[in-house]
């Protein structure tokens, strides 16, 4: 692995992927950049850290720590918005999610950098990712879960206050209903609020990956198979950071992000421990 990018290898049939959790940037893209905080505000803040029991249940995690205003790799790498008419980021975004410019004027990058950037970053993280669904599916189908949060009031993306739990499963196109209904199942025990397929409907990597009937399926119910190979589960979870941090009133270099603290994270810990249970159980069931 490199020094951004970093997988921990499990036996379970359960994926945790961490796309937008990294701060890092180059030098020479943050010199360019109008504020070092505000490109690293839309962090997935603290995730890895919130999801550090993933390993305990056998999860694979990877992770990348390059910031998401470096290059977005849960983005459709041909640039195509994943939410036609709504207001989202891009590839290399060039505006926060409150609309502010990341970059000095005249400083974006243009078309032969982004290309660099997806080379050097977005590749890796998903050949490695590419990796390990490989690895896991060869026996059976396997659960991709790409872990996300977001501050719970973004007026610029959605109205009001975000609900505590945000599953996407594309429409039910990445992942077979019970999946969903399983971590949903698990969200609704909490007592907080959730949704399924609401703002966030699951970006890119669960759309890429998300086959949950393999290739070849027609062939392969006819023959009366079930645990295939190939077969990936994908599901987005989307968190309201309010969760597992306390959000400030007001958003600014000095109030945000809150420091994490495991006492006031554990709630949210132990909901999201039924969560990637209830999914890696899934997988398991997929594979009798």
């Amino acid at each position: 692995m490199t020094d951004w990018l970093t997988v921990i290898p499990g036996d379970a049939p359960l994926i945790v992927a961490f796309p937008h959790t990294g701060t890092n940037i180059p030098a020479d893209i943050e010199a360019r950049m109008v504020d070092p905080w505000r490109a690293r505000k839309d962090a997935d803040w603290w995730i890895d850290r919130l999801y550090a029991f993933a390993t305990e249940l056998g999860a694979t995690t990877v992770r990348t720590a390059i910031s998401r205003s470096v290059i977005d790799v849960n983005r459709d790498p041909s640039g195509q918005s994943l939410y036609p008419g709504m207001t989202t980021t891009g590839l290399c975004p060039t505006e926060t999610f409150d609309g502010e410019p990341l970059y000095r004027e005249g400083q974006e990058p243009d078309a032969v950098e982004i290309e660099r950037r997806r080379t050097e970053f977005f590749d890796p993280y998903h050949a490695a990712l590419t990796a390990q669904i490989e690895r896991l599916s060869a026996n059976g189908p396997v659960v991709l879960y790409d872990a996300h949060s977001i501050r719970s009031h973004v007026p610029r993306l959605f109205d009001g206050q975000l609900p505590q739990f945000n599953i996407g499963d594309n429409g039910g196109a990445t992942c077979d209903p019970a999946l969903t209904a399983a971590v949903e199942a698990a969200c609704i025990a909490s007592g907080d609020s959730h949704v399924v397929n609401g703002r966030f409907k699951g970006g890119w990597t669960t759309r890429h990956y998300g086959q949950p009937h393999g290739p070849q399926a027609a062939e392969r119910r006819a023959r009366g198979d079930r645990a295939s190979k190939n077969v990936v589960h994908a599901i987005q979870m989307e968190l309201a950071c309010r969760g597992y941090v306390d959000e400030p009133t007001e958003t600014n270099a000095s109030t945000w992000p809150t420091p994490f603290i495991d006492e006031r994270a554990a709630p949210m810990r132990a909901t999201l421990r039924n969560v990637l249970t209830a999914a890696r159980d899934f997988a398991i069931s997929q594979r009798a």
